[in-house]
């Protein structure tokens, strides 16, 4: 990435990143829906009513993602073969501990956290059972996050892109096998889930390590504790961001279940939506975010600035198409999770309609926002881009409590567009000022040695 024409690099590399978007998303959809027609509206809203809690641990293997990418991605861009392996090894050998503490921890919670959250008792026992599976799998999740974050370091994206499209088309015919054939419920969806990321995960890990003993490098240690602390500097800020953002969800639940189940149905089922669009920005901002560690890692600053422009140009190029499929097509798109033919559904449906005919037409602004924060994080701004998180999460949160008691849901999803907006016009300011003071004599990969 540190050589040759910018658009046609970030292009290459984001279109995998993309389509791994696609097919990891199914994973989540292809559950949802399944539930809402081959089981009803209540497996639809059991499964969206957990859906929040779940991202905090999605967040937390995110986060992992990114830290470990930003610092692999430097030390691999300035040719330090030895520490790039120590910080490669360290990542695994942490996420394998974390993860085993969190699956621990989540399992003993998450009946704590559905009564919280004021989870409707018709619903309960559904939730429950999909997030005690789901945390029996966070291994697997962690393992598989991190190893694409290495392959991205390495400006590899087709190789966990392989892994995922095989994985996500086996959750399908799974979800199917598990709830239609054996009719296993809710748990049938769980399991699915589990058993495809645990194939996808143990098959990166292996071919990581095989690719990782190709390269040739000096000694080094599997485990270091000041590599740890150089990755937990980047890591934690990510995963406070991706985590703060999961917990503001958890609020914005709350809000949503006091409407009622049809109301956590049609959610559920938008916010899917919703999700697929945010993480095919987010995937770009990955590719500008490596983009830019590994410029600065080889000294070349001057194609910071380019990385955002082609990043900022792709991301809001995707949102334009985001935003005509969903305000379009809302109502098609809703009905994919419910079955049209019950007449217990169009409340549900209606819901889901207003929430992306409110949501979508603001898209644009938080590509702008994600690319921002792609450099500032690349950069390793981590003060800058703590901010730019916590506004949004803090502004969405806050005017969700606020208007829902003036306009009901409709206030809940007004959060949305105020959060991004904001933030994003924050975001674009700290990147102005971070190109204009880059420093142009310091190798930032120096403190990573």
């Amino acid at each position: 990435m540190t050589k040759g024409k910018v658009a046609p690099i970030l292009l290459k590399f984001s279109l995998p990143l993309l389509i791994s978007v696609i097919f990891q998303q199914i994973y989540s959809i292809a559950d949802s829906i399944i539930a809402g027609r081959c089981i009803n509206k209540d497996a639809l809203s059991a499964i969206g009513a957990g859906y929040p809690i779940t991202m905090i641990f999605l967040a937390i293997g995110t986060g992992m993602n990114i830290g470990c990418s930003v610092v692999i991605s430097t030390l691999f861009g300035s040719k330090d073969y030895k520490h790039m392996k120590t910080a490669v090894y360290t990542s695994l050998i942490s996420t394998g501990v974390l993860s085993a503490a969190l699956t621990v921890a989540g399992y003993f919670t998450s009946g704590l956290f559905l009564r919280l959250l004021g989870t409707d008792e018709s619903i309960f026992a559904d939730s429950q059972t999909y997030l005690n599976i789901y945390v029996f799998g966070l291994l697997f999740l962690f393992i598989y996050n991190i190893c694409t974050g290495i392959f991205t370091a390495f400006g590899d994206g087709n190789t966990p892109l392989y892994f995922l499209i095989g994985s996500s088309l086996g959750n399908i015919a799974l979800d199917l096998l598990f709830v239609t054939v054996l009719e296993m419920g809710v748990a049938g969806t769980a399991w699915a889930t589990f058993i495809c990321q645990g194939v996808c995960s143990v098959l990166a890990f292996i071919v990581l390590v095989h690719r990782i003993a190709k390269i040739q490098s000096p000694r080094f240690r599997y485990f270091s504790w000041k590599t740890l602390g150089k990755i937990a500097s980047m890591s934690i800020p990510s995963i406070l961001q991706q985590s703060f953002v999961s917990v503001g969800q958890l609020f914005i639940q709350s809000l949503v279940n006091s409407c009622g189940t049809d109301v956590v149905a049609g959610y559920a089922s938008a916010i899917k939506l919703n999700t697929f669009a945010v993480m095919s920005f987010s995937a770009v901002g990955n590719s500008v975010s490596s983009f830019t560690a590994q410029n600065i890692g080889a000294g070349e600053y001057k194609r910071v600035r380019n990385g955002f422009r082609v990043g900022a140009l792709l991301c809001v190029g995707i949102a334009v198409m985001f935003t005509f499929a969903y305000v379009v097509f809302s109502n098609g798109l809703i009905y994919l999770f419910m079955d049209k033919s019950h007449g217990d559904t169009e409340v549900a449906a209606e819901a889901g309609r207003h929430f992306m005919m409110v949501v979508a037409p603001f898209y644009a602004a938080v590509a702008l926002k994600l690319t921002g924060d792609a450099v500032l994080r690349g950069g390793r701004r981590v003060r800058a881009f703590m901010v730019t998180t916590f506004s949004d999460l803090i502004l969405r949160v806050a005017f969700a409590f606020i208007l829902k008691p003036h306009f009901g849901a409709t206030g809940i999803w007004l959060s949305w567009p105020v959060g991004w907006v904001i933030s994003g016009i924050i975001s674009i300011s700290l990147y102005i000022v971070y190109t204009r003071k880059l420093n142009l004599t310091v190798k930032p990969c120096e403190s990573l040695k």
